[in-house]
């Protein structure tokens, strides 16, 4: 055994530096692709969806050369919506879809790969496994690298389905649009990588680098809702306006993806720096200590002081849409005109009434079912106090695992209601009319948000290592609500989601029944989750 053992350190130590610094990388890259066996295809799955799903429908919107001329036209004027989706830069289908989701494509690659990049570097160190893992014969840059290779395996995939997927709209513009997409996650990917190596915490981690791709959304819609040929500096800083840049389906500049591939590997080597100059488990900025007494005497005093950049994050984002999505009103009702399908649409999502109405309601939708995200990573933050061990000394004193879970569960519900509240009078004050219609109709959204919160509780409370489910309800209610409409999904499988049974408003009746049997379902829920927590054992 000590042979075996000499002889090992002794070919390890043999190799080049280099090569010691990766050992074991092979094998940590399968291990990270078996723990995402699930959340790697189903994330490339549905970004890949939603792109596939446009062209169908775009030709339904857009059938004949003479409205998609006109939709041109409508953009070159309309900032409000060059601000939501970007300029048109040709009027074929491909183009088109490029146009409508190339954007969103690119920001959900970029969640996807920021997720992996975390899971598989700050988290191991914050759990205390990769410590483990790196007693053995394991380099110093393998666990770094193997979480960049997984990342790129995953939008190596995306590009596969989109480029194949799109193929048929035009070969170039198809692989353009795949090779932009994945170069966005995987620039996200290395700046998730430099965040992991300056922060002690997994969550401010995901948090720091959704900021960031919050920022690069800003400045690209500001950049074009200046210009309408993409041309704007703030643009051209966002790795966001690279994407639409690159113009697929239009004219490709294919020189646009070398500064994507640039930018990822000048963002990797800094990681790589960094993660060579601190020590396992250390950071470049670390937490600062809070008080042991006075503003944390309660467990809710606790979970407000773990949840409140995060409840403040979401209200200043949740504000800034409401601004935007009422600023654009107008706009949309114009460009919408006489084209009935898209009329058709809106009126899916928002109900029958007059057009405008219609339009903010469905807006307002989509504001409720984004902060159903909200809820879900709320919630979950429990599960994250409960694997991490830092639940354990809390409840240790005087502290029952209820009072513990209240603290949590007033902020993620109570904070979904803040930010609808706050969307509305975002809402209200771009639009500048319809003020209490305009926030009733989000704060309507409500009694749907905690039935997913509750699916939520539900999880964690009976079956906490199943809990990261609740994503995938999450993810289906918000696939359900944003293409099911467009696809002409029957109403019945509309159904399935909450939001399906919400009255629209404005415009539409309020009918109250609807909405307390969702919030009672809500309640169910969480208590059964409750009671599943009170008697099962800490993980």
């Amino acid at each position: 055994m000590t042979a075996t053992a000499d002889a090992t350190t002794t070919a390890l130590a043999a190799r080049p530096r280099g090569s010691r610094r990766l050992a074991g990388t092979g094998t940590l890259l399968r291990l990270a692709l078996r723990r995402d066996r699930v959340l790697i295809p189903v994330w490339a799955g549905v970004n890949a969806l939603m792109v596939l799903s446009m062209p169908g429908t775009l030709e339904g919107l857009y059938g004949t050369a003479a409205e998609r001329a006109d939709l041109l036209r409508q953009m070159e004027t309309n900032s409000s919506l060059r601000a939501l989706v970007g300029p048109v830069f040709g009027d074929s289908l491909g183009a088109l879809t490029a146009w409508r989701v190339g954007l969103y494509a690119g920001a959900l690659a970029a969640v996807m790969s920021l997720l992996i990049v975390v899971r598989h570097t700050r988290d191991e160190e914050e759990s205390g496994r990769q410590e483990v893992v790196v007693s053995g014969m394991v380099g110093r840059r393998a666990p770094l690298t193997a979480a960049l290779l997984a990342a790129a395996v995953a939008n190596a995939v995306l590009a596969l389905l989109i480029a194949a997927g799109l193929a048929g709209q035009g070969a170039a513009g198809a692989l353009a649009l795949g090779l932009g997409v994945a170069g966005v996650g995987m620039l996200f990917a290395t700046t998730a990588a430099i965040v992991a190596q300056l922060t002690e915490s997994a969550r401010l981690a995901r948090g720091l680098t959704a900021a960031v791709l919050s920022g690069a959304f800003v400045l690209r819609a500001a950049g074009d809702s200046a210009t309408d040929d993409g041309s704007s500096v703030l643009t051209w800083v966002s790795p966001l306006g690279w994407l639409e840049n690159l113009r697929a389906f239009a004219g490709e500049r294919w020189w646009v993806l070398l500064l994507l591939a640039g930018a990822a590997v000048a963002q990797g080597a800094v990681a790589y720096g960094l993660a060579g100059r601190r020590d396992l488990g250390m950071s470049f900025l670390p937490t600062r200590p809070g008080p042991a007494a006075g503003r944390l005497r309660t467990a809710g005093a606790l979970a407000w002081r773990l949840q409140r950049g995060g409840v403040l994050g979401w209200s200043i984002g949740f504000l800034l849409a409401g601004l935007v999505y009422g600023g654009m009103t107008e706009g949309a009702a114009d460009l919408v005109g006489d084209n009935e399908r898209t009329r058709g649409i809106i009126e899916r999502m928002g109900g029958q009434a007059g057009l405008t109405d219609a339009f903010v309601s469905a807006m307002v939708g989509m504001l409720g079912l984004v902060a159903a995200l909200y809820v879900v990573a709320s919630v979950l933050r429990l599960g994250g106090e409960e694997t991490s061990g830092r639940a354990e000394p809390v409840l240790a004193g005087a502290v029952g695992r209820l009072r513990w879970a209240a603290g949590h569960l007033v902020i993620a519900f109570g904070g979904a209601a803040l930010i609808m509240l706050l969307a509305g009078l975002g809402f209200a004050a771009g639009y500048g009319q319809d003020f209490g219609a305009i926030v009733g109709a989000c704060l309507v959204q409500l009694p749907a948000v905690w039935v997913v919160g509750g699916a939520a509780v539900l999880l964690y409370g009976l079956l906490p290592r199943a809990a990261v489910a609740a994503w995938a309800v999450a993810g289906a209610v918000l696939l359900l609500g944003w293409v099911g409409p467009a696809l002409d999904v029957p109403q019945a499988v509309l159904d399935v989601s909450p939001f399906g049974h919400l009255p629209k408003l404005p415009g539409g009746e309020m009918s109250w029944p609807p909405v307390l049997v969702l919030v009672l379902i809500a309640g169910a829920l969480v208590g059964a989750g409750l009671v599943g927590l009170r008697r099962r054992d800490l993980t």
